[in-house]
């Protein structure tokens, strides 16, 4: 039981590591527009993230696909920001108004790609193919834990905000997606820079 916890923790910490700050930045701009009586639609746009994830991880830690960690880094950084212009356009439009598909498929692609980019410290942490599996459901169940966190927090500050401060909801949405404009593009220079 112990190593559950172990993978487990890894998962979360994964997520929750200030220093790898991506995850959190995506899971921002993704349930920014929402809000709880959206919780299914926000349930299933982590979940759908968590299986994207770990899917690419297996495919990637089982030597299935195997992608520059350049280019990589280079995606996750555009879909971040996609995700945030995509809010941008739409401020105004209505939770249910939304094209959830676009954000699914956006959800999706960021997952398979943030898999492909851990993939390297997972193989390094777990030499031995034999052992991965269970590791990696473990940690998969750790992201989704740190996920719901995350995604928890965003929309308890929203109401807060919305509710007692009276932001509007298209303001805090066009707040929220501009901040994390502004801290992704730096990365976006660096990372293009790092590929040329």
């Amino acid at each position: 039981m112990s190593e559950f916890w172990l993978y487990f923790r890894l998962g979360l910490e994964h997520v929750l590591d200030w220093m790898a700050y991506d995850h959190v930045l995506f899971l921002m701009v993704l349930v920014a527009a929402y809000s709880f009586s959206s919780w299914k639609r926000v349930l299933w746009l982590v979940s759908i993230f968590t299986i994207g994830h770990t899917l690419s991880l297996f495919l990637a830690v089982y030597d299935v696909a195997k992608v520059d960690a350049s280019w990589v880094e280079l995606l996750i950084v555009l879909t971040i920001l996609f995700t945030a212009f995509y809010n941008i356009i739409s401020a105004k439009k209505r939770e249910h108004q939304r094209n959830i598909n676009i954000l699914y498929f956006s959800t999706a692609f960021f997952g398979i790609i943030h898999g492909l980019g851990f993939s390297r410290y997972f193989k390094m942490i777990f030499p031995d193919a034999s052992k991965k599996f269970f590791p990696l459901i473990e940690f998969a169940l750790g992201i989704e834990a740190a996920q719901i966190i995350v995604v928890l927090s965003v929309l308890i500050i929203s109401f807060i905000l919305q509710n007692m401060f009276r932001v509007t909801r298209r303001d805090w949405i066009l707040v929220i997606s501009a901040i994390v404009i502004g801290i992704i593009l730096p990365l976006l220079k660096d990372t293009i820079q790092a590929i040329w």
